[in-house]
């Protein structure tokens, strides 16, 4: 009778699996459903707030907030909760200006006008930083429904590219070269002069819900194109066929600079929700992953990691099989040099701990890239890889002090004192102080990419307050284990070697493979940061070039 309560139990138990599993969503990544004014609810919004994060540039390592640029202020500027990892990668989310509603369209509407009298000292400064931030080709990143808006355009072979940002504006230079995006427009000719990009068009992709089951419709695209407009009527601007807005590189006059924007919607059900971001990814044939030599490099290093391990165990094997015979006395092989296999080296202590870092680093790599794998670390969910490895890396302190006071113990060492403070403070301090030096040079440049005061002193918090005691805790049991074999007083002969088996032929030859593994990896993952930061300025040297 208790089996077939059982096995009527099994079905009812899946079907509630399966339901939950049909319902779950990563936090932060669950859908969020609109509606149009007046149709709203709890489960439905009717307004779509548009979010600016900091503007940077492949040409400086110097990102900065939107706000130094002048730009358009919202009246009650708000900013999200901001967790660690987007803290310390300089991100700086506020809300925009730019309010509609969804299935609402808007045409030229004004958002603001920003003059600068050529008298006025401040206002010289300001119009010369944004002249600046055209020169060096700074990037918006504007955000709607935690989705990056996108510029798409034709480049060569009618291959669609889509960058997840745009330019400022562009510059022609005194000798008449268009430089970025100024290419894309013949009307950006005259000489020694920007061109700012004060309007946009955004189009909104949405998929609705009618045929699906849920209330309202989802987002799933979000793109724009950027125009250099000026326009005659601040107060009703036309947004119209006009000249663009030119600002002189020798400026004598007073420049005002309005800004506008349209917003269209339009609706395709045939992209879901879930695969919004595939748009972006197919325009980034860069972004592929080598599988290839992944996999090459992975088969190399098993195959001499168990070529040296076979070798290893069949020297073993064989040498306590000689010596379970009653006529082998003499002492060869294992015996031979088992009282001088834990001699402690020159340096055993920086040893010992840069071995306990390099195990707490190498497992906190592991765990992460697992976990991106299964897509707990989406890009969606912003600063949660470096959230994810800081909070990984302080939580992993007990296997740095073990394998460190391991080791260190092993080599039979007595000052277990300074090995667990040099395992706890040396690395991380050499990295924290190269951290609060840069900081300090990006906060004297007002930099977005400086970190607060009050997130430093969490950092320190966590790093002393959890991570210096786990690295106790794994030391202590680090240090219980006893010396594995006790090394001879006074240390073996080495013999004569021949050629091959000498440090340099030996490192040079045993070097090799390891070597061209790890440089490929390097090579595919330098290539990818090159091609990510010139992403976008590929695209304006392929239609310049057509």
């Amino acid at each position: 009778m208790k089996r077939r309560i059982d096995s009527a139990f099994v079905p009812v138990f899946l079907l509630f699996a399966l339901h939950s599993c049909s319902a779950f969503y990563l936090p932060g990544l669950a859908p969020v459903s609109f509606c149009e004014e007046g149709k709203g609810g709890d489960d439905c919004q009717v307004n779509i707030q548009l979010f600016v994060n900091r503007l940077d540039s492949v040409e400086s390592v110097l990102p900065y907030e939107y706000d130094v640029f002048d730009f358009c202020k919202d009246a009650e500027e708000k900013r999200p909760s901001e967790n660690l990892g987007q803290v310390l990668f300089g991100e700086r989310i506020e809300t925009s200006p730019y309010k509609f509603s969804f299935n609402k369209e808007v045409k030229c509407k004004p958002v603001c006008t920003r003059t600068y009298a050529k008298g006025n000292q401040d206002s010289i400064a300001k119009l010369d930083f944004l002249k600046k931030g055209m020169q060096l080709n700074y990037q918006h990143h504007w955000i709607i429904d935690n989705m990056p808006v996108t510029w798409c355009y034709e480049v060569e072979d009618s291959q669609k590219y889509c960058n997840p940002g745009f330019p400022i504006g562009c510059l022609v230079t005194p000798d008449g070269r268009a430089k970025d995006a100024c290419v894309i427009n013949a009307e950006f000719n005259k000489k020694n002069t920007f061109y700012i990009f004060n309007h946009v068009d955004i189009k909104i992709t949405y998929h609705s819900g009618a045929q699906e089951g849920w209330r309202g419709a989802r987002l799933v695209a979000a793109t724009l194109e950027p125009k250099s407009i000026k326009h005659s009527d601040e107060k009703n601007p036309t947004c119209g066929e006009g000249p663009p807005m030119e600002i002189p590189g020798e400026s004598d006059s007073d420049v005002a600079i309005t800004y506008t924007y349209s917003v269209t919607f339009e609706e395709n059900n045939s992209i879901k929700w879930a695969s919004r971001w595939d748009y972006i990814l197919v325009s980034m044939p860069h972004t592929n992953i080598q599988w290839f030599s992944i996999m090459n490099s992975l088969v190399i290093v098993l195959f001499l990691s168990g070529m040296v391990a076979m070798i290893m165990l069949r020297t073993l094997h064989k040498d306590i099989a000689r010596y379970n015979q009653e006529d082998a006395q003499e002492e060869s092989g294992w015996k031979q040099v088992h009282g001088d296999v834990f001699r402690p080296p020159r340096k055993g202590m920086l040893l010992s701990v840069f071995l306990g870092q390099g195990t707490q680093i190498f497992i906190m790599t592991f765990i992460t890239l697992f976990l991106a794998c299964l897509g707990f670390l989406s890009p969606a969910n912003r600063g949660a890889l470096m959230t994810c490895a800081v909070v990984l890396w302080v939580l992993l302190g007990t296997p740095a002090g073990y394998v460190s006071a391991r080791l260190y113990k092993t080599f039979g060492g007595e000052k277990w004192k300074t090995n667990v403070l040099l395992t706890a403070l040396l690395c991380p301090g050499i990295v924290f102080a190269d951290f609060f030096l840069m900081n300090l040079i990006l906060w004297v440049e007002g930099s977005s990419a400086a970190i607060p005061f009050g997130t430093l002193v969490a950092i320190l918090a966590l790093w002393f307050g959890i991570s210096v005691p786990l690295t106790l805790v794994g030391a202590y049991f680090g240090f219980k284990k006893p010396q594995p074999v006790r090394t001879n007083q006074i240390p073996r002969q080495i013999p004569e070697q021949s050629f091959f088996t000498k440090p340099i032929p030996g490192i040079i030859m045993g070097g090799i493979l390891p070597f061209g593994c790890i440089f490929i990896q390097l090579f595919f993952i330098l290539n990818s940061i090159c091609c990510r930061s010139l992403e976008q300025l590929a695209p304006f040297s392929t239609l310049a070039t057509q």
